[in-house]
């Protein structure tokens, strides 16, 4: 079976995920979490893509971001990947390759979908018992977003920032979206479109990635299509957003 298509457009945020090989441990000591975070501060400003969220998980990265060009998240993942394989394999007197075959990632609507995105990965490590509360977790990006605390590593996206007026509402208004309990069928939503690399966001989200790039974006409707209808009622039902 082909491996399926990544979806990337400039200026469309990305949810990424990079896997340790055989989902064995990427990471060993807290000092390694920060060498990637330097890496990946660096390499995302030299590309001039943004990065919205993060959390470092001991065999896995989450991270949102996005990009100014097309193929440029592909640039900063084998930048990435190469460089802390480079610096595990030296501190460690390791050979071999650490990383699973090859990232994933889906688009991500600038609208809801992202903000659920961004809380869905910074609550990875509570999902995973690690820990009891996301501020328990010292990498991620939720000590910035939640609790306002200086990280370079990250820009805020426009719909973070439209939470609030100020830096400490913003937090406050986060940190309550936060602490109400994602659903079943949000995670289930959230996982299939990063596992099928599918858009994740509205149906007219989809429509305007399949219009660009000519491809299937998401989940296509099954059935028999709908018989028309030349009704007034109809049209107008047809025709609204």
């Amino acid at each position: 079976m082909p491996r399926p298509l990544r979806i990337d457009l400039p200026h469309v945020p990305q949810h990424v995920v990079q896997r340790g090989n055989d989902r064995q441990p990427c990471f060993f000591q807290p000092v390694d979490r920060l060498r990637y975070l330097d890496d990946l501060r660096e390499i995302t400003r030299r590309a001039g893509c943004a990065v919205h969220a993060y959390v470092l998980m001991t065999n896995h990265v989450h991270l949102l971001v996005t990009p100014t060009a097309a193929g440029q998240v592909g640039h900063v993942m084998q930048a990435l990947g190469r460089r802390y394989v480079r610096y595990v394999n030296d501190r460690y007197r390791r050979t071999g390759t650490l990383w699973e075959g090859r990232y994933k990632s889906c688009p991500v609507e600038s609208d809801e979908h992202l903000l659920r995105c961004h809380r869905y990965i910074e609550l990875n490590p509570v999902r995973a018992a690690m820990v009891a509360t996301p501020a328990d977790h010292a990498h991620s990006s939720y000590h910035a977003s939640a609790l306002g605390r200086p990280d370079p590593l990250l820009t805020p996206h426009p719909q973070y920032l439209a939470l609030g007026d100020t830096p400490a509402s913003r937090q406050q208004a986060y940190r309550t979206s936060v602490d109400q309990a994602i659903s079943e069928d949000e995670l289930t939503l959230i996982r299939q479109r990063l596992q099928r690399q599918h858009a994740l966001g509205s149906d007219r989200f989809r429509l305007m990635i399949e219009a660009q790039l000519s491809r299937a974006a998401g989940p296509q409707q099954v059935g028999r299509p709908r018989k028309a209808t030349n009704t007034a009622a109809q049209a107008q039902f047809d025709s609204d957003p």
